[in-house]
């Protein structure tokens, strides 16, 4: 049963995941885009918003891509400038330690506001309340993986879910096999991370493929608002 788990699960779910995320989101941005948005809620109440939506996306943006860098950059390019395993597992560990502690303190201070701002908190629908919560599970359960690392400073385990990753992405029927090791709350995190590509298309999360593809937007003119 396990094996069998293990192979659903890293060598069937994230290619599951994968297809929900990129035809889910084709086929909302062609059949609802007036619901393409990030229902921003600054005009019920600007208080906490500017401190917890910084603090988030920094957090969230950088995790994402150090993760995708760190598990799909072939070893011989860390070795190329001198990173040894064990010093990529340390760079790792005080990464994602960092990185996930802004993005969890700025997604606390949203979940405070949304939760206890009453206008706020009428205008939220239960989508928002399961993005926030499974990204809050999913970060909670990626802090959690530390100590475990700290314990495997040789680096075994970074160079298991390596090689998943990689034989992952070429399609090779392998992949599972590097996973019966890993320890149970890398494999939690990790399902539950995939399932949050899953989220991805019917909810709010969509407005990323707005802020990644509007490369314009860094050079665009202010918006100009006028006061009664």
């Amino acid at each position: 049963m396990n094996e069998y788990l293990n192979h659903f699960f890293f060598g069937i779910y994230p290619y599951i995941a994968m297809s929900v995320f990129l035809l889910g989101s084709l086929a909302r941005f062609e059949r609802e885009q007036y619901t393409w948005k990030s229902d921003s809620s600054q005009l019920l109440k600007r208080g906490q918003l500017r401190w917890g939506s910084n603090l988030f996306h920094l957090g969230i943006i950088a995790l994402f891509f150090t993760h995708l860098v760190g598990l799909l950059t072939p070893l011989a390019v860390f070795h190329a400038f001198g990173i040894t395993v064990q010093m990529k597992q340390m760079m790792a560990i005080v990464g994602g330690l960092s990185l996930g502690l802004v993005c969890l303190g700025g997604l606390l201070i949203l979940i405070h506001r949304r939760a206890t701002e009453p206008r706020i908190r009428a205008n939220t629908k239960w989508t928002d309340w399961l993005t926030v919560l499974w990204i809050l599970l999913t970060l909670l359960l990626g802090l959690a993986t530390i100590p475990v690392s700290m314990q495997h400073s040789d680096g075994h385990t970074m160079l298991a879910l390596m090689d998943w990753a990689k034989h992952l992405v070429t399609l090779q029927s392998d992949a599972p096999l590097y996973m019966l090791a890993v320890p149970a709350i890398y494999k939690l995190h990790m399902v539950v991370g995939m399932t949050l590509f899953i989220i991805f298309p019917f909810t709010r999360l969509v407005h990323a493929f707005s802020g990644f593809a509007a490369v314009g937007y860094v050079t665009r003119s202010w918006q100009l608002v006028r006061r009664k």
